[in-house]
């Protein structure tokens, strides 16, 4: 009996995670146990090579649907706060809060510039050839994947009049917030992140003058944010009497100062108490760790004490996922994308379709026990031993920080069917854990001491994906509990705004659980079966998976590196 009272008085929050292609929502308890989950897709439209859209409209009516479902869950009363991560799109509307297009067509549905949309090419470069010395904070260079050079294209390709037009440039995730609270305050997160706003000096007139973009200045940045928040913090009035009804939440629950979706998943996992298990790790402090949240692309978050600057890797940033540290961000442009593309673009992939339906699986289950069978059958070190994929397909976006560079594939043979499929799969995979690698060793050597991977986000449920990882980087993974880190993220901000905890950090502590926990192969290791990556002497990144373990190698090392 006294347990069941305990239960009602449980309180929960709701986290929403608006992602590249799906919005998911989670009823999440204190404990940061995932109750309820609910997912809906998201129209994408892309006209023209490089550009990506979507619509705000569908956006909020898909957060909506997936809100109402989990808030069902359990009584509306025990719901007490609600946060909010997206990826960092760029969203535009008018004067009067309604949609502007974002392209030549004139659509005003599709508003919203996707992340992955590289149109602002030579306006990135533009811009970094400013030198300006906000651009010390982005890695030394600005990525097309942030704000400014995307607002630069808007000026410069939609006419003065769409310009003039244009009231309010929000990043997805303030755009939530604004939606749920009808309040225009930012969260420090994204603009930090994506706009070069400074945590100590706020915006920098001189750069958005020399970009050509100085209206932004006028009315003191009323267009893209002059009230800002640490994430976690309780937004405006609460949620609304309108929002409340669309969401099918409580009316007047705290609502939080939003995150990027990455950065919500590092907030997720990367908390986690590791005492008890018997690691390295465990009494070293948690600027020891590195958050990898692997999805569509991956994002690689490291934090430390005071401001580290790493070529080619985002930041530092000051309080952007956890107050009072200081952020470096990695990552690379197209992972799990990658995957499929070159999964499903290959003569065999119809054959695997089948196999995998016939079977009822997943077809990477299927693919992995396919390298299983082909390890079982042949020596390891003639897996992938002449096969080479170089995965900077959608450019690089650190360490080099290039967003020009294209893939490769280097060993192809006329082979179409499975056995050929699956290697080059492995390779792919290799890759991009020698991307992580590369990024891992580049922190590294500008001072970060970091000896475990936290995995979250789609790709860590894949064991193949995450052993790599641990052989590679010579690292142990640890894997939350809960699967969806992205989503008790969001969630913990919704707790703090709701102050049922003190602080992030306690919200984390007590929320982000530990799963499953991986090794590297030592086996391998002594056998001197380690993937690395090299820069040569024209500073171009050599990636070789010569003798990646544990499913290639011969630890004679590489024809290329020696």
């Amino acid at each position: 009996m006294q347990k069941e009272n305990k239960a009602e008085v449980a309180s929960y929050y709701v986290g929403v995670d608006v992602g590249t292609a799906g919005v998911r929502a989670a009823l999440v308890d204190q404990s940061g146990v995932v109750v309820d989950q609910a997912e809906e897709a998201l129209n994408i439209w892309d006209p023209r090579p490089d550009h990506y859209e979507q619509s705000s409209n569908d956006i909020w009516r898909a957060c909506c649907t997936v809100t109402k479902k989990v808030a069902q869950s359990v009584g509306s009363g025990r719901i007490r706060g609600l946060g909010f991560d997206a990826t960092c799109s760029l969203v535009v509307l008018d004067k009067q809060f309604q949609p502007l297009a974002v392209n030549a067509e004139g659509d005003r549905n599709r508003n919203v510039i996707m992340w992955m949309d590289h149109r602002a090419g030579s306006q990135v470069e533009r811009i970094n050839r400013t030198k300006h010395g906000v651009l010390r904070y982005v890695g030394g260079g600005m990525s097309v994947e942030m704000q400014p050079p995307k607002l630069l294209w808007l000026k410069e390709n939609l006419g003065q009049e769409c310009w003039d037009q244009a009231g309010h440039f929000f990043d997805l995730p303030d755009f939530l917030s604004w939606k749920a609270t009808g309040d225009l305050t930012r969260s420090l997160c994204t603009l930090v992140c994506k706009w070069t706003y400074s945590s100590d000096q706020g915006w920098d007139d001189s750069f958005w003058k020399e970009i050509g973009l100085e209206d932004i200045i006028e009315d003191n940045y009323s267009k893209i944010g002059n009230r800002v928040v640490s994430p976690g913090v309780s937004v405006g009035n609460n949620l609304t009497s309108q929002a409340a009804v669309d969401l099918g939440l409580p009316d007047g629950i705290a609502v939080a100062a939003s995150l990027i979706d990455a950065h919500a998943g590092g907030l997720g996992v990367i908390g986690a108490d590791v005492t008890g298990y018997n690691l390295p790790c465990e009494n070293e402090p948690i600027t020891s760790r590195l958050a990898l949240i692997c999805g569509t692309s991956s994002c690689h978050m490291a934090i430390s004490d005071g401001p580290i600057f790493v070529p080619g890797v985002w930041g530092p940033y000051y309080s952007a996922m956890v107050p009072g540290f200081w952020l470096n961000e990695g990552g690379q442009s197209a992972t799990g994308k990658l995957i499929d593309h070159v999964v499903q673009g290959h003569d065999g992939y119809g054959e695997l379709e089948k196999k995998a339906k016939s079977g009822g699986r997943h077809l990477y289950e299927c693919l992995n026990d396919h390298l299983d069978r082909l390890r079982a059958s042949r020596p390891p070190d003639l897996l992938t031993g002449d096969l080479h994929v170089w995965p900077d397909f959608h450019g690089n976006r650190s360490p080099l920080a290039d967003l020009t560079l294209k893939g490769m594939v280097v060993g192809l043979t006329l082979s179409k069917g499975l056995d050929d499929l699956a290697l080059l799969y492995l390779a792919t995979v290799q890759s991009i854990a020698l991307g992580t690698r590369h990024i891992l060793d580049t922190m590294k050597s500008s001072g970060h001491n970091i000896s475990s991977l936290y995995l979250c986000g789609g790709l860590s449920k894949n064991p193949l994906f995450v052993q790599m990882h641990a052989d590679i980087t010579g690292l142990p993974v640890i894997l939350s509990k809960e699967v969806e880190s992205v989503l008790v993220g969001a969630a913990i901000l919704g707790a703090c705004a709701s102050r049922d905890f003190t602080s992030i950090r306690e919200a984390m502590q007590k929320m982000a659980k530990v799963g499953k926990i991986v090794l590297p192969n030592t086996e391998h290791k002594r056998s001197g079966i380690t993937g690395h990556s090299s820069t040569s002497s024209r500073g171009f990144r050599t990636l070789c998976s010569f003798s990646a373990p544990p499913l290639t190698g011969t630890g004679q090392g590489c024809r290329t590196c020696g």
